[in-house]
Order: structure tokens, then sequence, then C-alpha cells
């Protein structure tokens, strides 16, 4: 797909699957029936990486660079993270605002040109339930979730959503409503939701 077509994209399904050492991430174009449309973008996460770095891929055989985004500090639960294109060029800048996120994540995604959109959970009780959930041992290595839902908002307008599914593993669906958003920053940003929540 080439960028003229990812850039005209509105909703994205993205799907989380578990290997031993990393974190995989599919994110897919959504077909008229609501099913899974071809493969946009391959993403892999090492668990425990020291200083977060993630390439996404244009496929599965990771040929093809699309975006990385790299923390610029590390251990640091409000590092920002620089976003790149293929060629290493800076696109955008994502960080968690960790003071607000104790009680509702929120993270600030800026595009040059764009300015920042801040993203939150619109629920408070499920924040807080999913909080309450992760302190009961061994959970968190039972293939369930609990669903969330992120509005990113620039002002008072929702530009983009990322709704995270009730069941069994992790699955997403991104609405994007303002065509000037790139993309390639609201892949990066979806996928670190679930790759870097808990840090």
């Amino acid at each position: 797909m080439d960028d003229a077509q990812l850039q005209s994209q509105q909703r994205l399904l993205i799907r989380q699957r578990i290997r031993l050492m990393v974190n995989q991430y599919e994110v897919h174009t959504e077909n008229a029936d609501g099913s899974e449309g071809p493969l946009l973008a391959f993403a892999q996460q090492k668990r425990l990486a020291f200083k977060e770095q993630v390439t996404i891929y244009a496929d599965a055989e990771k040929s093809r660079p699309l975006l990385a985004f790299k923390a610029r500090k590390r251990i640091d639960l409000a590092s920002a993270y620089d976003i790149t294109d293929a060629s290493g060029q800076p696109i955008g800048v994502f960080r968690k605002n960790f003071k607000k996120s104790l009680v509702k994540s929120t993270w600030h995604l800026e595009q040059p040109g764009l300015g920042e959109t801040t993203g939150s959970e619109r629920s408070t009780f499920v924040a807080v339930l999913r909080r309450l959930w992760n302190f009961i041992p061994y959970v968190e290595n039972l293939p369930f979730a609990w669903p969330y839902h992120f509005d990113f908002t620039a002002g008072e307008q929702v530009v983009f959503t990322v709704d995270k599914k009730f069941g069994f593993r992790d699955r997403y669906v991104v609405e994007i409503n303002d065509p000037r958003l790139d993309r390639r920053l609201v892949i990066a940003q979806a996928v670190a939701l679930d790759a870097l929540q808990s840090r």
C-alpha cells in the first residue's frame, strides 16, 4: 500500500499476538463487513527493554520499514518518544503524562504543523478498575484483556480514538476523524498504548 492509500484510511484494526520473548502487533484495514482487510503494518516489541525502541514494518516479513519510535531516555516514566519515518527522519513525538496517568492514562502526540493532541481514557471507572485488577497476583499472565477507550483531542475536537475490545488477547479499533493526521503517527501511538501502558 502506498503513502496516499495509507493516509486515506479512516478505520484501522489492530491485533496483538503474544510470542515467547516479544509482543507482535498487526495493523489491518477494515473490510466493508467489518472483518480484517489487508495488512498495513507489522510491529514487534522486545519485552523488558531498558531503552524502548520499536520498528514498524509495512509487511510481516519485516522487509520494508515504515516507521519507528524510540525513547529519548532509559527507564524514564515520563520520557518522550521520537517517531521517525523509514529513512530515519523525524515525523512526530509522543509522551506519557505520568502525573495524570496515575488515575487515567494520558498521552500527548505532536505532529509538526498540526500541533499537539491529548489522549486520555474516557472512563475513570474503567481506568481505576484496570489498575485494581493488576494488583491481583498472577492475573497479568492471563489471556484476558480489559477494555478501554482513548479519545485524542485537539481543543474540543476528537481527532482520533483507540478502542480496546473486551475479550481474550488484545484487539483494537482505531477511528481517525481528522484527515490531516499522519496515519503513521496514529499507528505508532496506538501500538504504544498497549506496548508501553504499564511503563
